[in-house]
């Protein structure tokens, strides 16, 4: 670092860097190794999320439309996240991995967290303006592939590196010329100013300061461009040892725990008086539970329990916290669970015990006739 290098962009962001980039890579990595996240039978997919979502996010409209093309979206959001974060790592085409994050945090904030209440609890919309400095200013050359590619390109035509240093403005004066009014008494009718003035702009001015592209650009895209390609061969090889072994240690993924599906009559004709039939009590013992799905309400995921022998309760399975679909589990049989942020509700009344969710589960209204579970919403 040079002197007083934490008065510059690349060096002053390097932690916020080192932190997207670790997290992206994180989420990314983690999905890719799970295969339910792709699986859209499981409740912790992304299909089953994206349901719930629906609900609450204010690009309904998109999200219906993405729904029959989940595992593709799951795919291109996982290896986006890697990309990202391989780009922020790395300080590679900064510029461009903090667009992606940018977006993909943005879509994440309409359609996740956008009804997080207060606002500033929903981390999509911190990770979202985290991005924008790196929009702006890049890597800023600092330990990152998009200096090193720079000083190469520079180098390569006898120029000087072109990092960015802190200079104070009493040494610009002084090798600039005598300060008057606001003039440079050294170059004849020049600013001796940090606007205009000819010892900061150098013998090569910037791109946005109106100059055309030069040969040193087009070094660097090529070099960046073969650095690129690469970067992201390696990570499709690290991608797929990755996936492989998530396959391996998790199996194929069905549909989460020890949950059972009913055999739901719903969307053939299983409708009535009594309510929209979602399978046979005798699928639901004493002391377990159930998922089943109401196509009437936009294919909505729901969880029907016997807590006690004759007395059937049933809920939505969508988390009030973010959408997420809720679960049960043999091991802890007396929750639903969230797989996405861990909040905890009671199977006896759907009511909230832990976590982020504001409320307890939706309730259903359930009854037993002749032995047919039928839920009204």
């Amino acid at each position: 670092m040079p002197p007083r290098g934490w008065l510059l962009s690349g060096w002053a962001l390097l932690p916020v860097r080192a932190f997207l980039a670790f997290t992206f890579l994180f989420a990314g990595f983690q999905k890719i190794a799970n295969p339910s996240f792709f699986n859209s039978s499981a409740r912790s997919s992304l299909h089953a999320q994206m349901i719930g979502y629906i609900s609450l996010s204010p690009i309904k409209v998109v999200l219906e439309h993405l729904l029959e093309h989940s595992t593709l979206l799951a795919w291109v959001i996982a290896l986006g996240e890697v990309a990202v974060g391989t780009g922020m790592a790395l300080g590679l085409w900064t510029r461009v991995a903090a667009i992606g994050g940018l977006l993909i945090s943005l879509s994440l904030f309409l359609a996740v967290s956008f009804n997080d209440t207060p606002w500033y609890t929903g981390a999509d919309i911190v990770f979202l303006f985290a991005f924008v400095p790196f929009v702006i200013a890049g890597s800023g050359g600092v330990l990152s592939l998009d200096g090193w590619i720079a000083r190469h390109a520079a180098h390569e035509h006898q120029l000087d590196d072109p990092l960015m240093v802190v200079v104070p403005f009493a040494e610009v004066q002084r090798v600039c010329g005598f300060y008057k009014d606001p003039k440079c008494t050294a170059i004849k009718n020049r600013l001796c100013a940090p606007a205009g003035c000819p010892y900061l702009e150098g013998v090569r001015p910037s791109l946005p300061a109106g100059r055309k592209p030069d040969e040193i650009d087009r070094r660097s895209v090529v070099i960046g461009g073969v650095t690129a390609a690469a970067a992201a061969a390696a990570g499709l090889v690290i991608v797929s040892g990755v996936a492989i072994a998530g396959r391996l240690v998790g199996g194929s993924g069905g549909s989460g725990g020890t949950q059972v599906t009913l055999p739901s009559t719903t969307g053939t004709g299983g409708g009535s008086s009594n309510g929209t039939a979602i399978g046979a009590a005798a699928d639901v013992p004493v002391g377990k539970a159930a998922s089943f799905t109401l196509a009437s309400a936009n294919d909505e995921p729901g969880l029907v329990a016997q807590p006690t022998k004759g007395q059937f309760v049933a809920f939505s399975a969508i988390c009030p916290h973010e959408g997420c679909i809720v679960g049960w589990s043999a091991s802890s049989p007396e929750i639903f669970s969230c797989p996405c942020h861990g909040s905890v509700f009671s199977v006896s009344n759907g009511a909230y015990i832990s976590g982020p969710a504001p409320r307890g589960l939706t309730p259903l209204t359930v009854t037993d006739t002749d032995g047919q579970l039928y839920v009204k919403e």
